[in-house]
């Protein structure tokens, strides 16, 4: 993240070309909250991925999160990603919809104290079925069994609408904001020039 604009900061702020900008939220919890009311399963599992394989977590974190402009795994160095993924202290685990891969949650361990709910998505069609809210209550159930003194998370702008009311439904409260300035992934091809389309593409 860039370093962060000055307080007394107001008004409009112009991006060069070819970067883009959202607000960041972050929050956190102190307390296990009450779950979410689900829906029932309706054939969703959440299960372990011991020593993730990095083609099929770029390949499903693209499928995920793509559309939110979702990038900054893509562009690791794979022998960094792997570093992550396989740390004995980060957890990831896969949503699956009747035996089919449908989304995923990557719990980071690596601060002593607390847990990171690194990365929580589901797929495309699986949006407002619930299978969100399944996800989110066994994520916690996972993160809270460690007993840390926070688990926390942000969402931004680019993301789904409604993420954060979700994250705050869970039991989640903001805490801090920042903005963030990257280069478009879109112009790199990093990302699809036509994700996202929520947020436009300015080049000059």
């Amino acid at each position: 993240m860039s370093d962060p604009l000055p307080l007394d900061l107001d008004g409009y702020t112009l991006l060069p070309p070819g970067k883009v900008a959202a607000v960041v939220t972050m929050l956190e919890m102190t307390a296990p909250p009450a779950p979410l009311p689900e829906r029932g399963d309706a054939g969703l599992t959440l299960e372990p991925v011991a020593a993730p394989d990095i083609g099929w977590y770029r390949a499903l974190f693209r499928r995920i999160g793509e559309e939110w402009l979702w990038f900054s795994r893509l562009r690791l160095p794979d022998e960094e990603l792997a570093a992550i993924i396989t740390d004995k202290d980060v957890s990831v685990h896969v949503l699956k919809k009747d035996g089919v891969e449908a989304g995923f949650i990557e719990l980071d361990f690596r601060v002593p104290g607390e847990v990171e709910l690194a990365f929580v998505g589901v797929a495309p069609e699986l949006v407002g079925s619930g299978a969100g809210r399944f996800m989110m209550n066994r994520a916690l159930a996972l993160a809270w069994a460690r007993a840390p003194r926070r688990v926390h998370v942000h969402t931004c702008t680019h993301d789904l609408q409604g993420a954060l009311g979700f994250y705050m439904k869970a039991g989640f409260r903001p805490y801090a904001q920042a903005i963030e300035v990257t280069d478009d992934p879109r112009l790199s091809g990093l990302l699809r020039r036509d994700a996202a389309p929520h947020v436009p593409v300015v080049e000059r």
